[in-house]
Parts: C-alpha cells; structure tokens; sequence
C-alpha cells in the first residue's frame, strides 16, 4: 500500500509538473502570437542583452522559424535552391536538409526567400515556397512525403510578393489560402498524408495572411483573411459559414494580418485605409460589426496579440514609422500609443509583452499598464528583421536576411 501511495504520489507531481510549450507555427500554437507555457521570463537583461546560445549563418527570406520537439525547423534560400532544414534546438546543430531549386524574383528588390513560416504537426513539416511549392516532410528524418506546386496546380498568380501565408493544419486536412484561378480554388484543402485535393472554395485571390482555426458557437472553423476580405469555412467540407469583405479601394494593397478569435466576436485589421473591424459572428454565421475604423489599430503586416481583453500591436503602414498600440477590444479605445514607433512584431509571454523591431531591438515591458513602460531593452541583431519570432522553452529564435539566432530569456 504504501508503494502505490508513493507510485500515485509521484504520478500526480508529474501531471501537476508545469509543461513547457513549443512554437509549431506562425503566431505559436494558437496562431495568436500568445505563449501559454510554464517558463518564467527574466525582467531584466544583461548590458549586451540576453545571452546568446547559439547563432548561425543563414541564406535569405522572410520566414520565421518553427519549434518542435526539440528541434527547430527553417525555410530560407540559399543560392538557386529554398532550403528546409532541421537543427537541435538547444544547440544549434544541424539534423536534417532537404532542398529544391527556385528562380523566385521580387519585384521590389525586398527579398527573395520564401515567406511563409513551417507548421510542424502529425510528425511532418509543411513549407510553402514563394512560388508556391507546397512540400510536406518527414519531421524526423526530412523524407519528402509529397509535394505539389499550388501556383502551377491551381492557376495561381506571382501577386506582389509570391506566395506567403503558411499552411494551415486540421487534422488530416492541410488548408492553403492559395488564391487560385482555377477550379474555384481561392482555399483548398488537401490530405495531410497524400496531397490529394480535398475541396476548393471561393474565388478569392490570396492575401498575406495566415488562416487559423477557431470553435464559434459551437462549430470549429477555418477562418481566413483572402485578398478580399474575411471567410469562416467548415474545414472538412470547404462550405463557406460566412464572408465579409475587408479591402482596400485600390489594387497596391496587401491583407496580412491573421484574423484573432476570441468567443464569437472576431478581430480583423488591414491597413491602406482600411482598417479595424470587430465583428460577432451571429446565428447561421450573420456577422455584426461591434466597432470599425481605420484610426485605432490597423495593421499593416504584423498580427496584433490579444490579452486580457486588450489588443497590442502596430497601426499604420510599415514604411511610415507605425505607432505601438494598446487598445480596448470590447470598445476601440487607445490606452496607449507609442507614436513613430517603428515597425515590428509583437508576442505575449505570461503577463509580458515582447517587441521585436525591424531594426534589430527587443523589448519587454509588462502587460496590462496604462502606458507602454519597458522593463528591458536590447539590439540583438542587425536590420532588416522582418521575420516573426519564435519562442519555445525559455528561448527565443529570431532571424533577419543573414543571420539566425537563438537568444535565453530565463
């Protein structure tokens, strides 16, 4: 008896042990930019920043990095060839590389990477060039398991930057907002193991952003952010639940931001004089806008985080100097404005806000203030950093056009 005490003993400090969290995808596992894990953060940084463990020498792109079992996964360019690879995440040393050539050219002299972050799940990487080449892999070994290319299959455009948004998993399902021409492929589904097509929906070109799942009134939905506006769609069938248009006038636009969910109201931004939406997603999907304008927080690139009933984030357009907001989700109103700010990413880590600027500074500041006080601040790499983070276990993963490196925030 007093070894099955000891036994149970021991099994309910396991359970009750708190869990690290991995970073599986873009935004972290629930495509909101919130990582829910146990790791307690430090407040306050060494004169140079956080330590460094471990950096390394990397090839183009915008994409940021995934973590995932104790490994991080990266898709960049490296010459002629996109390239995935597989490193220790602890340690920085290489595991795997599998690599396919590209002749991918921006038009704006930007960058010529892929852009779209890996999503790890099911025991298999998914990336998705910036021509469209969507290849899922082997998490443990890099074995190609299928690929196809979208732009090819489904009639797709080179848009102003390539394909961007990262894939999203449901289970067996991978759903792509590929913004095809034909077969009315604006999203489609594809089996996670083969690459079979699942369903097409909608017309919509492809937009920048990245599709996220969500449960509203009871149903689980594929919620994406088109070139055109917003759609709620059954992930198993492709029947759309609901659409609202969410676009600039004008064709030099782009709709980046991932949609944020939060019971049925959901939170959509863009920028180009369009800006913020609230809506509430009603009975049989009619959707209600609680608040909308383009003066409180519309977003250019880069997703806001929702904490605690407050939306922080970016307003304004990237090459402008965009302000750092904190702004009431329930009414619209600004708590707070840093102006001229400068454009960034933003992630929240307990009751922490981090910023990371495209000109290589990292702040922490605490959340849930009246103004925006930083507790930290640090340049940990050069500019251009344009790519979102990751955070995993205690450590943060950043990279900009060059360089990857991975920074202990504990």
């Amino acid at each position: 008896m007093r070894s099955l005490v000891l036994c149970l003993l021991c099994l309910g400090i396991g359970l009750a042990t708190p869990r690290a969290e991995d970073w599986p995808q873009i935004l972290g596992p629930g495509r909101d930019g919130v990582y829910r894990g146990s790791v307690k953060i430090a407040d306050t940084w060494p004169a140079g920043g956080p330590r460094v463990v471990w950096k390394k020498t990397i090839g183009a792109g915008l994409a940021g990095p995934a973590v995932s079992g104790g490994r991080l996964f990266l898709h960049h360019r490296v010459q002629k060839e996109e390239v995935v690879e597989a490193f220790d995440a602890q340690s920085g040393n290489p595991v795997w590389r599998y690599a396919y050539p590209t002749g991918y050219r921006d038009d704006f002299g930007f960058d010529e990477g892929p852009r779209a972050v890996p999503v790890v799940a099911g025991g298999r990487v998914f990336t998705y060039g910036a021509e469209g080449e969507l290849t899922a892999l082997d998490a443990a070994t890099g074995q190609v398991a299928w690929h196809l290319n979208a732009m090819q299959q489904f009639g797709v455009g080179k848009g102003y930057f390539g394909a961007s948004g990262s894939p999203l998993v449901d289970g067996d399902r991978v759903l792509l907002n590929a913004g095809g021409k034909a077969k009315n492929a604006g999203i489609v589904a594809l089996d996670a193991a083969t690459g079979k097509v699942l369903w097409t929906a909608t017309n919509h070109e492809a937009s920048y952003s990245s599709g996220t799942m969500a449960t509203i009134g009871g149903t689980r939905l594929a919620v994406f952010l088109t070139r055109e506006g917003l759609v709620g769609l059954d992930p198993a069938t492709g029947t759309v639940r609901f659409q609202q248009r969410w676009r600039a006038r004008y064709a030099a636009s782009v709709n980046a931001a991932t949609p944020l969910i939060t019971g049925d109201q959901i939170f959509i931004s863009a920028s180009y004089e369009t800006g913020a939406n609230l809506l509430r997603v009603g009975a049989a999907g009619a959707l209600t806008s609680v608040w909308a304008d383009d003066d409180t927080l519309s977003n250019h690139y880069a997703t806001s985080v929702l904490v605690d009933g407050v939306l922080y984030g970016f307003h304004g357009r990237q090459e402008y100097s965009p302000s750092l907001r904190a702004v009431e989700l329930k009414t619209g109103k600004v708590r707070w404005s840093e102006e001229k700010f400068g454009a960034g990413t933003v992630m929240a880590i307990g009751n922490r806000l981090l910023v990371l600027c495209e000109d290589g500074r990292l702040m922490l500041a605490p959340l849930g203030t009246p103004t925006f006080r930083p507790l930290a601040r640090a340049s940990v790499l050069p500019a251009t950093v344009r790519a979102y983070p990751a955070f995993a276990d205690g450590l943060l993963y950043l990279r900009n056009d060059r360089t990857l490196v991975a920074l202990d925030l504990r």
